[in-house]
């Protein structure tokens, strides 16, 4: 890993290098995407099955597209009871935790005759698409789906690629079972995002499509945005640890390389004030390097988008973890819930040495779904709001518009709305 003192230029240098692996910057792929999308909306499932058997390999028709109950069942008794019980315990920390997001309609009668409120309602139908390529994702299965049926809602679609026999991968399956799946459809990549965007003879449209993939699924997801909802663009995985001289340095460079092995675009960087530190991360970290199954990826990605930097002071490193706004954050350090008050962008943070982020990816609770590329600036994890509406509620008695309807028309008429003015004057007339 490349160790670095922390100044603004370098700050500055390494955000534009994480910025080049935004989905948004990928547009040459962008072309495809909107070709596969289109033949999906003209062809439907003429074109899902055809690009099923072009990517995937795999026969799939009418009569095999959908999982079955059989196939369930099959994968049941694939899966080790030990992963099920394991997939079982995560499933009710995701429940426990998004139970407490919920909200609920409200509604006041302050003012005399009237009657104001927000009425929140599941959104009906959401697509939910898991990704199946390099790796087999069954806790990406559980946080995408727990938050919808805590939220309520009505039907749950999911996606996702399938072997060149047709199958999917017997623990995905399982955990779209315990989670509430609804419905499976064996088709992955961007003519799944269309197929759930536009509708097929098959796989019914959805309101909203949510969960990760590859980069044409991340442009499928934003060429269809507004058609459908979307949770986001999600970019590489991400890790930033902010540690001083008490870190465990093993432990600090088993957490970077964690979110290292994902693919070669991840990001792992370590913000230090302590030079010793620094400099045994880095020892740690190749030699896990050499042993670990994935270790070409996460060459890759270290060589790529991993960083070491020494900062002067915690008030410097706490300012570029700012600016940098990590997918997932680990603060390692003598006073960590101090410095946890300090950090305004960050998709997920994880405090004390034994938090480490695999944590929150598997087990804790809180959802792994997160915001990427610095758009923890403004985006949050995923959560039960992602699957609800809300709507505003307004009742006013005659005698409550009354008390108020010249001010609504005087407002209307300085916009030069007049028909607006006479939608409340109207109600008023004889008496005027």
């Amino acid at each position: 890993m490349r160790t670095l003192k922390l100044t603004k230029e370098t700050i500055s240098r390494i955000l534009e290098d994480l910025l080049k692996r935004s989905p948004n910057n990928y547009t040459q792929y962008e072309q495809s995407v909107n070709e596969i999308i289109a033949n999906v909306r003209r062809n439907r499932d003429r074109a899902v099955f055809e690009y099923t058997k072009q990517f995937d390999g795999a026969e799939i028709g009418p009569g095999n597209i959908e999982v079955t109950q059989a196939e369930t069942k099959e994968a049941y008794a694939q899966v080790q009871p030990e992963l099920l019980e394991v997939i079982r315990k995560a499933k009710e920390n995701i429940r426990i935790y998004h139970e407490k997001q919920k909200q609920y309609s409200w509604f006041d009668s302050t003012i005399p005759g009237t009657m104001l409120g927000q009425k929140v309602t599941p959104i009906e139908r959401a697509g939910v698409y898991v990704p199946g390529g390099k790796a087999v994702y069954p806790s990406s299965v559980l946080m995408n789906i727990m938050p919808a049926k805590v939220a309520g809602v009505g039907q749950i679609i999911m996606t996702t690629p399938c072997d060149r026999a047709g199958k999917v991968n017997p623990a995905t399956l399982v955990a779209a079972k315990e989670a509430g799946a609804d419905r499976i459809f064996k088709v992955g990549g961007a003519q799944a995002i269309a197929a759930m965007a536009f509708g097929t003879e098959s796989i019914p449209k959805v309101d909203k499509i949510v969960g990760p993939g590859n980069i044409y699924v991340a442009l499928a997801k934003k060429a269809v945005f507004g058609y459908v909802s979307i949770d986001s663009i999600a970019g590489p995985s991400e890790i930033l640890v902010l540690a001083d001289e008490t870190a465990n340095p093993r432990y600090v460079a088993a957490d970077l390389l964690s979110q290292a092995e994902h693919d070669e675009l991840a990001s792992a960087i370590l913000i230090t004030t302590s030079e010793e530190l620094a400099k045994k991360v880095s020892e740690e970290a190749d030699q896990f390097a050499e042993v670990l199954s994935r270790k070409d990826i996460i060459r890759k990605s270290l060589d790529n988008y991993g960083y070491i930097l020494i900062a002067p002071d915690m008030d410097t490193a706490i300012e570029a973890a700012n600016e940098i706004a990590s997918e997932h954050m680990e603060i390692v350090t003598a006073n960590a819930f101090e410095v946890m008050t300090k950090i305004k962008n960050a998709g997920a943070i994880f405090i004390g040495e034994y938090s480490s982020e695999p944590l929150g990816d598997y087990f804790a609770g809180p959802n792994h779904v997160l915001p990427t590329n610095g758009t923890a600036k403004f985006f949050s994890p995923l959560s039960v709001d992602d699957f609800i509406k809300k709507s505003s509620i307004i009742s006013y008695s005659r005698d409550a518009l009354k008390a108020v309807y010249k001010d609504i028309a005087q407002f209307a008429k300085c916009e030069q709305l007049t028909a607006h003015a006479n939608s409340v004057l109207v109600r008023f007339e004889d008496e005027d």
